[in-house]
C-alpha cells in the first residue's frame, strides 16, 4: 500500500514537470523577444537580462499568453497547453484540499496517487510537445544507443 511519503514523492515529481514546461515556455519566449531585439548579433547583455528578468517574473498563463503570437505552431498544442495550465494550477492552490483526509487511509492515498500520475502525465505531455516544437525529441535522445548518459556536470 501506498504511504504518504509516496504521495509526497509523486507530488515533487509532479512539481517538477510542471517547472520543466515553465522553463521551456520562458526559453521560447526570451528568443522570440531576443529575435525582434536583434540581441542575437549584438551583445547588449542588460537588454537581455532586463526581458530575462521580465519573464521569470511571469506565471504559466501570462507565458502561454505571451508566446501566443511569436509562435504560430503553437496553435497545433494550443488546447493541450491549456490543459496542463489547469492542472498545474490544481497541482499548486488546490490537491490537497481536494483530497483532504484521503491522505489518511490506504484507499485514499491510492486515489492521490491516481490524480498525481494524471497531472503528471499531462504536464509531461506537453513539455514534450513543447520540446519537440523547439526541434528536440526527448524520447529519441532517451532511447538512442549513442545517447550521452544523463549525470550531473558540474558548471
Amino acid at each position: 500500500m501506498p504511504t504518504l511519503d509516496d504521495v509526497y514523492r509523486k507530488f515533487g515529481e509532479t512539481a517538477e514537470a510542471a517547472q520543466l514546461l515553465e522553463t521551456e515556455l520562458g526559453n521560447m519566449l526570451l528568443a522570440a523577444r531576443a529575435s525582434v531585439e536583434d540581441l542575437f548579433g549584438n551583445s547588449d547583455r542588460t537588454r537581455a537580462a532586463d526581458i530575462l528578468q521580465a519573464i521569470d517574473k511571469q506565471t504559466l498563463g501570462q507565458l502561454l499568453k505571451n508566446l501566443k503570437g511569436n509562435y504560430p505552431s503553437l496553435d497545433d498544442v494550443e488546447s493541450f497547453l491549456w490543459n496542463a495550465l489547469q492542472e498545474r494550477n490544481r497541482l499548486q492552490h488546490s490537491f490537497y484540499r481536494q483530497h483532504n483526509f484521503r491522505r489518511n487511509s490506504d484507499e485514499g492515498r491510492i486515489l492521490m496517487l491516481n490524480d498525481l500520475e494524471a497531472i503528471h502525465h499531462t504536464l509531461l505531455g506537453a513539455y514534450k510537445a513543447i520540446l519537440l516544437l523547439s526541434g528536440v525529441d526527448i524520447e529519441a535522445i532517451a532511447t538512442s544507443p549513442t545517447s550521452p548518459p544523463t549525470r550531473h556536470v558540474p558548471i
